[in-house]
């Protein structure tokens, strides 16, 4: 029994507090802590309106309509697959992700890990099984506690700051070396799958590439690490940011996603023919990404900062094309043999939801197999200089959620829904500041 397996867990590892946590539509953690010999014997409940609660903590104008006026509990199963120490706690404590139920006993429509389990049974369906690897960048920032000041690079055991382009670099990564050993510290305390750690191209940005495997099961992983690094970069007096373009002159960061199908009967990747070829399904499954990705725009790119990625100079995809070995495109095939044979989706941004952005992925890829969408040609030139054909802005890509039928369906024709009104909420009230370039260029000259 579940319950079994968790109260032995806690026993064995003298853990005295549970974090009982559950990804919001932002992707980060809400829930509550609760001491361990409690939460063994009482159910954990939360009021399902936590699952469309916009970034700023509001509300939208229809929140009584997606989840009711009464502001009712929605119940919590733990995922005992999700057990983990949290290796910075004073005392003995456990992190364990929940699902979320509705009183009638199924899973809840807004909950983004119910998403990724919805997209994942339509795959089951057909007896196959996705195989993703996640790859995270972030910045490590000088702490700012003015949301006017400009962000800078944090200063390294050098006493100095990043001052030029440092890709895959080694000193540069060792500027910062205590945070790292840290971060990797916790992350195998934390049983997190991470195997390399790059410098990219801005000013202190990392890239921790993780292992391929389940997706749900690597969902969890990012969605984890980066409550993790977070608070590694805390204890260091610095930052570390996931927002996808935090530097107007630094590179933006993203959340690339390596895609690979393989037969639930026999293990073999399903975008391979025998002899090692490319099946017609590997085809189609870039021909629906290419297809979706307009509406699938909104969750590769949640926020309303996540489109200023999207220019030709800061190594962003800005298109649909695809290519073999091609990092100017959306949609890259990398090198590889028959077993290994898979599709790196570029365009998520490393602010997206881990859930939503890996299940709209698969959703996307899935519905190109499913209708026989064909590919275009492989890109073989630089398709940054290729005209920007996604979305600029969040507010013009939910118009193209909203109007993509067969991706609302996907995922559940409520969440997209719920998720499009979260959204145009956030939109809005980014659209009342005033910013300083408006001050700077329209004050005294419109």
């Amino acid at each position: 029994m579940p319950m079994d397996r968790i109260r032995d867990w806690l026993r064995e590892n003298r853990i005295t507090e549970v974090e009982c946590l559950v990804p919001d539509m932002t992707g980060n953690a809400r829930g509550k802590f609760i001491p361990a010999d409690k939460f063994i014997k009482e159910d954990s409940r939360l009021p399902e309106s936590i699952l469309v609660q916009t970034v700023t903590g509001d509300y939208t104008d229809i929140h009584d309509e997606l989840v009711g006026p009464t502001d009712r509990d929605m119940m919590l199963q733990p995922d005992p697959d999700t057990m983990r120490l949290v290796p910075w706690a004073a005392d003995p404590t456990g992190q364990i992700i929940h699902d979320c139920y509705t009183r009638e006993g199924d899973l809840h429509p807004l909950a983004s890990r119910n998403v990724l389990k919805r997209v994942l049974k339509l795959y089951e369906a057909e007896g196959w099984k996705p195989v993703v690897a996640p790859e995270v960048e972030y910045y490590l920032i000088q702490k700012n506690i003015d949301p006017d000041g400009e962000l800078e690079p944090p200063i390294g055991r050098s006493g100095r700051r990043e001052a030029g382009r440092q890709s895959y670099s080694i000193d540069a990564v060792n500027e910062f070396e205590p945070i790292v050993e840290e971060m990797y510290d916790f992350c195998e305390a934390q049983e997190l799958d991470v195997d390399t750690l790059i410098h990219e191209s801005g000013l202190a940005q990392m890239e921790i590439n993780f292992l391929h495997g389940d997706a749900l099961n690597l969902a969890d992983q990012v969605f984890v690490f980066k409550r993790t690094m977070r608070e590694t970069a805390l204890r260091h007096g610095i930052y570390a940011t996931f927002m996808a373009k935090p530097m107007e002159h630094e590179p933006g960061s993203a959340l690339h996603i390596h895609q690979s199908i393989v037969d639930i009967k026999n293990g073999n990747n399903i975008f391979s023919t025998e002899d090692g070829g490319e099946h017609e399904r590997f085809q189609h499954f870039i021909g629906g990404l290419q297809h979706y990705t307009p509406g699938a725009i909104a969750f590769f790119a949640p926020s309303v900062n996540s489109y200023r990625r999207f220019t030709p100079d800061i190594a962003a995809p800005i298109n649909l094309h695809w290519g073999y070995e091609n990092r100017t495109t959306g949609i890259r095939i990398p090198d590889g043999d028959r077993h290994s044979r898979r599709v790196e989706n570029r365009f998520p941004g490393a602010d997206a939801n881990p859930y939503l952005a890996i299940a709209v992925s698969l959703a996307c890829g899935y519905l190109g197999m499913k209708q026989k969408l064909d590919a275009t040609e492989p890109h073989e030139g630089d398709a940054f200089l290729e005209p920007i054909a996604v979305a600029r802005s969040l507010e013009q890509a939910l118009g193209l959620l909203e109007d993509d039928t067969d991706l609302t369906n996907a995922l559940g024709a409520h969440f997209v829904k719920a998720y499009c009104a979260v959204k145009r909420e956030e939109f809005e009230a980014f659209n009342k500041v005033i910013s300083s370039w408006e001050r700077e260029y329209l004050l005294l000259n419109v």
